[in-house]
């Protein structure tokens, strides 16, 4: 199918030097909170790219939960695909993509793991079928059945049906550490503004790409 005709143009806004932070956390703080105040569905979904032990990228949507001056946080199963694969190489994108304001922000960087106790802070504020959940899934692992699923759902809603559902110790969060940043505005004829935060000895080196 030829669907080379389906083409619009970015107008909305430009990007320039000056209207950015030094700093690329704050940079993205400023975007989010913009993302956020347009009532975008889900803006903290960001595409989480890996690489497996014989070169094979995979990319899938998983949502920044928090992030600091330190890094932006996601949680998961630390025996899924994704933990597998950063446990082989640390080195992982992000990329936020934000069509209704022709904005995308792309961040390299390190993923580490972080500590139980912190982890356990977030998964306390998870809704409480939620934290089941965590306990239910072997993420990424081949299942017979969606019926299985469910069974095994009710099974553990069974064992915690009284207190709090602890932490799995297979379940916790990544900090990703940024080495750096793309900032990406959409504009007319397709030369849209790009610039790229790289963090350099002194702090943030910031440069315009070509488009």
């Amino acid at each position: 199918m030829d669907i080379g005709h389906f083409r619009r143009e970015y107008l909305k806004d430009g990007l320039e030097r000056s209207d950015l932070a030094d700093n690329p956390v704050q940079q993205f703080s400023s975007w989010f909170n913009q993302a956020r105040d347009t009532d975008i569905p889900d803006p903290n979904a960001m595409i989480l790219a890996t690489v497996s032990g014989d070169g094979q990228p995979s990319q899938r949507t998983v949502l920044l939960k928090y992030y600091d001056e330190d890094g932006f946080v996601f949680f998961t199963n630390k025996a899924s695909r994704k933990a597998r694969e950063i446990a082989g190489n640390a080195k992982v994108n992000l990329h936020f993509v934000w069509l209704d304001l022709e904005r995308q922000i792309s961040i390299a960087g390190t993923a580490t793991p972080i500590s139980s106790a912190e982890s356990t802070r977030y998964f306390m504020t998870r809704p409480r079928d939620s934290q089941i959940a965590a306990w239910v899934s072997n993420q990424s692992s081949a299942i017979s059945s969606r019926k299985l699923l469910l069974q095994k759902f009710q099974e553990m809603k069974q064992k915690f049906v009284a207190g709090e559902v602890p932490l799995p110790s297979f379940w916790g969060g990544y900090r990703v550490s940024p080495s750096s940043v793309e900032f990406w505005q959409g504009r007319e004829n397709r030369l849209h503004d790009r610039f790229l935060y790289t963090q350099v000895e002194t702090g943030w080196q910031v440069e315009r790409l070509a488009p």
